[in-house]
């Protein structure tokens, strides 16, 4: 999920270490756009240690990978380049993101058909073996759905979302203004 096509997770497999070095996660690729038009290479990222990713963070990992992406030059023909942050209704694209985000409200998009579909919404419950674990509404049960079945998930925009991300960026200023003093 952290790429969806073969040069996507190509991409990856040569830019993971690159973030890793700087101090970053890449949380997805994507290699967007087609031939006649300039393509667009998009890289979410975020700090492991907080999941942050400020403006400076960006800035510091486009420098270093486009480093490597101007001595590798592995996509053919123009493209730009765009770091940004995950957001706060990010992709979840990692098994830890589940457990990470447990409380939080989620879709889901599957490979396949499970109970006759292939799309769930419902509260991110953590992961077991490999399993995500999510409450859908009008179940009495915690539904398990295998990671390698889920080709797209994401963090549904809540009131709650939305207060946790702004306790986020509170924290985040309330740091960088005892740091400046």
């Amino acid at each position: 999920m952290r790429g969806k096509t073969a040069e996507d997770l190509k991409l990856l497999e040569m830019l993971d270490p690159v973030a890793e070095a700087a101090g970053y996660e890449i949380v997805r690729i994507r290699l967007m756009g087609g031939e006649r038009n300039v393509r667009r290479l998009q890289i979410m990222a975020e700090r492991p240690e907080d999941g942050d990713m400020n403006v400076e963070d960006c800035a510091k990992l486009s420098r270093a990978v486009s480093e490597v992406l101007d001595a590798a030059d592995p996509i053919s023909g123009e493209y730009t380049l765009e770091v940004s942050s995950p957001g706060v209704d990010r992709p979840l694209t990692r098994l830890k993101d589940f457990d990470t985000y447990e409380g939080y409200e989620a879709r889901l998009e599957l490979d396949r058909l499970a109970e006759g579909r292939k799309r769930f919404r419902g509260v991110l419950a953590g992961t077991e073996d490999g399993q995500v674990a999510i409450d859908l509404e009008g179940e009495e049960e915690t539904a398990l759905v295998p990671f390698a079945w889920i080709i797209e998930a994401k963090l549904v925009l809540t009131d709650e979302l939305m207060k946790r991300g702004a306790e986020m960026r509170a924290a985040r200023l309330s740091d960088e203004q005892q740091t400046s003093e």
